[in-house]
């Protein structure tokens, strides 16, 4: 999965999505706080690879993005929008290749504008980035090439508070940047720096009226935040190795950022820092039980502004959360099984 698959709704319910067999599965709380619905499908009956990617609009509707099998050595890919959890969601509607047609090219990417406007990226065969946005009013718009080669698979798709699309991709030594320059225009290339990036591990998160910040693990296993403009920061060492989970919330009447990741232990580590103020310091503080080597870990807040956490191991369905206390400090609830 890339991209948050722990989303709070319009009607302030969470839902999670996940992929499963040849489906995608949606399971969300029947109320805010309240007990949570059995899982669902979502998209339709039609058959899709196990990958999915997900973006959420200012209006809180839920944006899927998966790959389907078209004939014998070809795939094309797919949307659905899911409104409200209490909704079924769209059914998966073709949205085309980057190449025209062909396999699989990368795991796709998504991010919704403040006009609810999906943007789709994903490595094309050349090794470059492409992309396919809706139009305002339904449909969608041609198929962009925009550069770049020999990138990684997963991009980090992220929509700023000015609500223009960026997209962050990993190549050999390097990271590249895409911005739009202005609201409804293509992500153009705007830096491209030199960075030692383990594949698989970004993330990005608005941070700030004018910047998003990356997050990311670099070779040699520490966890690292990038803002374009300026230089990488080193955070402090990985607790493990996939992407962190990212969410801004206040905590003790501070604007915080707070990391979650899967830790060598099995565990989840909880690290967090006054947000764009990485030289603050931060460290890990593990919490929870040993979970499957399948598991991941999504951060949210509730309808209150309260954290919540959520693991998931894709094998067994087995969905865990828990959410912070009302005291100081970020102290959780045990955690549950939903």
């Amino acid at each position: 999965m890339n991209g948050d698959w722990l989303i709070r709704g319009r009607d302030g319910r969470l839902s999670v999505y996940l992929p499963s067999g040849d489906a995608v599965l949606c399971r969300a709380e029947r109320g805010p706080g309240g007990p949570w619905e059995p899982a669902r499908r979502v998209g339709g009956d039609q058959k899709v690879h196990p990958v999915l990617a997900l973006g959420q609009g200012a209006d809180g509707y839920a944006h899927l993005v998966s790959w389907r099998p078209t004939r014998s050595g070809e795939s094309g890919l797919v949307h659905s929008t899911h409104f409200r959890p209490r909704l079924a969601a769209l059914d998966w509607a073709p949205i085309g290749h980057p190449d025209k047609k062909g396999d699989r090219t990368g795991t796709p990417a998504v991010a919704v504008d403040d006009r609810g406007r999906a943007h789709v990226f994903v490595r094309n065969s050349a090794g470059g980035v492409g992309m396919v946005a809706q139009k305002e009013k339904g449909g969608w718009d041609p198929w962009r090439d925009l550069k770049g080669r020999e990138i990684h698979e997963e991009l980090a798709a992220v929509t700023g508070e000015s609500g223009r699309v960026e997209v962050y991709a990993a190549a050999p030594g390097g990271i590249l940047h895409w911005r739009q320059e202005e609201p409804g225009r293509p992500p153009v290339l705007e830096e491209a720096i030199e960075a030692p990036v383990r594949p698989g591990t970004l993330n990005a998160l608005a941070t700030s009226p004018d910047d998003t910040t990356l997050f990311y693990t670099d070779t040699s296993g520490d966890l690292c935040a990038w803002r374009p403009g300026g230089k990488p920061v080193t955070l402090l060492a990985s607790a493990g190795p996939g992407p962190v989970s990212a969410v801004r919330c206040e905590l003790d009447g501070h604007d915080c950022t707070l990391l979650a990741q899967r830790s060598a232990s099995g565990r989840v580590a909880f690290a967090a820092y006054p947000t764009e103020q990485e030289t603050a310091g931060a460290w890990w503080t593990e919490s929870g039980p040993q979970l499957p080597a399948d598991a991941v870990v999504s951060l949210a807040t509730d309808e209150n502004g309260g954290v919540v956490a959520a693991t998931l191991s894709p094998s067994s369905g087995q969905l865990l959360l828990a959410r912070r206390k009302d005291e100081p400090g970020l102290a959780l609830t045990a955690w549950q099984e939903a």
